[in-house]
């Protein structure tokens, strides 16, 4: 008999350098000469540039005397063709870096786009398995200077970049150490002008981000991999990854009903940029699990719902939403697996007022507005099983969980959440 596996004895630590502060975007010209950028692209969506954003990003870096080339047609909930054609133009104009203005989806168009410029393939080769390839970029990509204007994804401090398929009903992503922004600039002041249903999707994005990772299976619980670059991108719950998870779970119970109430509060919108950040390095470390493995086949198998608060050229669910609202059934199944951890993350998020997470988490999505469930997004019994199947495509983050989850139990939590 062969002896069991050994188990994993090491857990990595990396995080992207972040200048904090209103007024901080005006230091981006700077930031990317100090990288050694010349010509970069500057990659936002038309709603960001309606606002002026990116002109001022824009008049920063060229009087560094570095040249700018504008795509301002990154895709809310990007597509496989929406990120093609951002890497078409870096490709046809030849830039040696890159600056994301916007959302996580402007952030991650970029981080898409350097990939392919930097490492020319279909983008398809290294979208996560079994979607794609999987294939791993051969090097590091070239710098990208990351300014996002919503406090929810932290795809500034991430290594995964997520696409929608439309014509597969899903989503999924790429996820590499390589993707990570080699600096981010997070100026709270670039939040004054989001809506208050905008500020509560992603910052229910936060919350989830810091309540996966916080609650994932710890990292030592892993067989240990035959060679250092087998290690995955999401680890588990580690010493490092929990103090990042924790404080966003503080922030979010703190200042996530103050930032969706009033647009000039910049202390607690500010409060949820740092919070979405130091989630973003959390969950790029211990990785996040059940109600991301089913936001993705939410998010991508109807294309109907039209978001309050957000451009209505198209139908879709953003993100933060399609986490949530699996989340509180979804913590009530892992509960068991660690019941004190499940009722830190509740006291974190409620300031100590109570330990059941499911509640603390449906109470905060009733204050912000947000929808009950997925029943709100279109969704009923006869889709469960599409559901389950879209996320049993996800086991790389199902892996990630505190408890083995199947596809009863993914059944289950969806007929939960209806």
């Amino acid at each position: 008999m062969s002896p069991p596996p050994a188990r994993e004895t090491v857990f990595i630590h990396e995080a992207t350098p972040v200048k904090y502060g209103a007024g901080a975007v005006d230091d981006a010209g700077w930031e990317l000469a100090r990288l050694g950028v010349r010509r970069a692209l500057l990659v936002t969506d038309p709603g960001v540039a309606a606002v002026g954003i990116p002109d001022r990003v824009r008049a920063s870096i060229e009087a560094e005397g570095i040249e700018v080339v504008v795509f301002a047609g990154a895709r809310v909930e990007p597509t496989l063709e929406s990120l093609q054609a951002a890497a078409d133009v870096a490709l046809e104009a030849d830039v040696d870096g890159f600056v994301s203005v916007g959302g996580g989806s402007s952030i991650d168009t970029a981080k898409v786009a350097d990939l392919i410029v930097s490492h020319p393939a279909e983008v398809m080769a290294y979208v996560n398995p079994p979607v794609g390839e999987g294939r791993k970029p051969p090097g590091p990509l070239r710098p990208h200077l990351a300014i996002p204007t919503t406090s929810g994804s932290g795809s500034e401090a991430t290594t995964v970049a997520v696409l929608d398929l439309p014509e597969l009903r899903l989503k999924s992503g790429i996820s590499h150490r390589f993707l990570r922004a080699h600096q981010a600039i997070v100026d709270p002041a670039l939040t004054r002008t989001l809506p208050g249903e905008v500020v509560a999707a992603t910052g229910l994005d936060v919350v989830c981000h810091a309540a996966e990772s916080f609650l994932a299976r710890p990292y030592d619980s892993r067989p240990r991999p035959a060679s250092p670059a087998d290690r995955p991108p999401y680890q588990g719950a580690n010493p490092v990854a929990d103090v990042w998870s924790a404080k966003a779970l503080e922030y979010g119970g703190r200042y996530l009903r103050r930032a969706v109430e009033d647009a000039d509060d910049l202390e607690a919108r500010g409060a949820m940029m740092l919070a979405a950040t130091m989630a973003g390095v959390g969950f790029g470390s211990a990785g996040v699990h059940i109600p991301h493995a089913c936001a993705y086949p939410i998010a991508g198998l109807r294309h109907e719902h039209v978001p309050p608060g957000y451009s209505d050229d198209h139908p879709f669910i953003p993100h933060g939403i399609s986490v949530i609202v699996t989340a509180p059934a979804a913590f009530a199944f892992t509960r068991e697996a660690s019941p004190q951890r499940h009722g830190q993350a509740a006291r974190l998020l409620s300031g100590g007022e109570s330990n059941d997470l499911p509640e603390v988490l449906r109470e905060l999505m009733r204050d912000v507005g947000a929808p009950p469930g997925i029943g709100a997004l279109g969704y009923g019994e006869a889709d469960v099983d599409d559901l389950v199947r879209g996320a049993l495509q996800q086991r790389r983050l199902l892996d990630v969980a505190p408890r083995a989850v199947e596809a009863d139990d993914l059944a289950a939590i969806l007929r939960a959440s209806l």
